[in-house]
């Protein structure tokens, strides 16, 4: 689970794991984790929740868990424009560039219950996702809105691509950036970009 800080990530995961919800919570220092396990299509799952800290100075320790990951969680909060606009300029991008080839992405909008303060709207977070290609949700870790669609959403899309034979490509897609140029006659071929 990523995303800006205080946007909800750890009482989502409290709610699910749990089923309780604090509401005063102190910022996620580094990383956490909780596990559960769950009945996925008629066999049990074991799922191992990684809670991020959304602080930029805790970024390079987050990013090493991207890399393992089966599944990503992108969490902003429906009355945080700022949460949701760093979900395309920050968050994604970040993801792109440390997770292996196949992850599977959902997009998160928490605190839908404080409609009052909604400053991003449901179309804006479904156009979103789906200008990404991923999965969307609006959430309620205080009541418990979607909260286990979304994880039960995820495990059984990760279940069903690894029941039919497709391994996960772990592969880290490549940063550097080649393009062979076509060789003409007497000349060598170039690399740049």
């Amino acid at each position: 689970m990523i995303g800006n800080t205080s946007c909800g990530k750890s009482s989502l995961l409290t709610r699910y794991v749990d089923d309780s919800f604090e509401p005063s919570r102190i910022s996620t220092i580094g990383i956490d984790f909780k596990m559960k396990t769950i009945d996925v299509l008629g066999k049990r799952a074991k799922l191992q929740i990684w809670d991020t800290a959304g602080q930029e100075r805790f970024r390079t320790i987050t990013q090493a868990y991207y890399r393992g990951a089966m599944g990503i969680i992108i969490v902003y909060d429906v009355t945080d424009r700022r949460s949701f606009e760093d979900v395309k300029r920050d968050w994604i991008i970040n993801v792109d560039r440390h997770v292996n080839l196949e992850v599977r992405k959902t997009l998160v909008g928490n605190k839908s219950d404080m409609e009052s303060e909604r400053a991003v709207g449901t179309e804006e977070g479904q156009r979103l996702a789906d200008e990404l290609g991923i999965r969307f949700f609006e959430t309620s870790a205080l009541r418990g809105d979607n909260v286990d669609s979304v994880f039960v959403s995820m495990a059984t899309d990760i279940h069903e691509r690894t029941a039919n034979g497709h391994e996960m490509d772990t592969r880290i897609p490549s940063t550097d950036k080649v393009v062979a140029i076509k060789q003409q006659e007497g000349s060598s071929i170039s690399r740049c970009c």
